[in-house]
């Protein structure tokens, strides 16, 4: 019974995915999650609890197998990037999940834990690595980060307008592009931020 449930949950977990990803939370429907998974609404709201619950069920299990499969190395951010760069290209539905958590998903909405503490681990890598002089100090850790970070989905972003100038472009072009520019970003003088971390 326990594997039977579990395989149940994994099944509307990965078709859960596959609709947010096209619809969002606001358009997604459980009545196709569930007929994708061979389940019922029912069982949805029995392990999961509600629609937006799901969701964030399924925002967890991408960050949790993430950050195990791609954990920060704070001595060398660029080749972080680069295999945080190959996640998503194998997986073009995280990017457009992390789309639609942040467009749907207010501020003031309760955090996900996995994703907070993932992040609270990796800036605490980034300040002992800047201290220890590794990383440059020119940036905040959490500038530095957020930096990485985006520059990270940076092709899944392109404007339409731009993409008949990449349509061309290789993988490996678009992440030697990606790790050049962390490498880059990184080649700065050692100048302190300015002001405060948080302000």
């Amino acid at each position: 019974m326990i594997r039977d449930a579990q395989a149940t949950q994994q099944r509307l977990l990965e078709a859960a995915a596959e609709e947010f990803s096209t619809y969002g939370i606001a358009g997604a429907r459980v009545d196709r999650i569930a007929a994708a998974a061979n389940s019922n609404k029912a069982q949805i709201y029995h392990y999961f609890g509600s629609k937006e619950r799901l969701f964030d069920a399924v925002m967890n299990t991408i960050v949790s197998r993430t950050a195990a499969q791609v954990p920060i190395d704070v001595n060398d951010l660029a080749g972080y990037a680069g295999r945080l760069f190959d996640r998503y290209e194998d997986d073009p539905r995280i990017a457009r999940l992390a789309t639609w958590y942040r467009l749907e998903r207010p501020a003031e909405h309760e955090q996900l834990d996995v994703l907070s503490e993932t992040i609270r681990d990796e800036l605490q890598q980034i300040r002992q690595a800047q201290k220890a002089g590794i990383l440059p100090a020119r940036y905040r850790p959490a500038d530095l980060l957020n930096l990485v970070l985006h520059l990270t989905f940076l092709w899944a972003f392109v404007f339409p307008e731009l993409r008949g100038q990449f349509a061309k472009t290789s993988r490996a072009h678009r992440r030697r592009v990606l790790t050049d520019a962390i490498k880059a970003l990184l080649a700065t003088d050692n100048t302190p931020a300015s002001g405060k971390e948080g302000t």
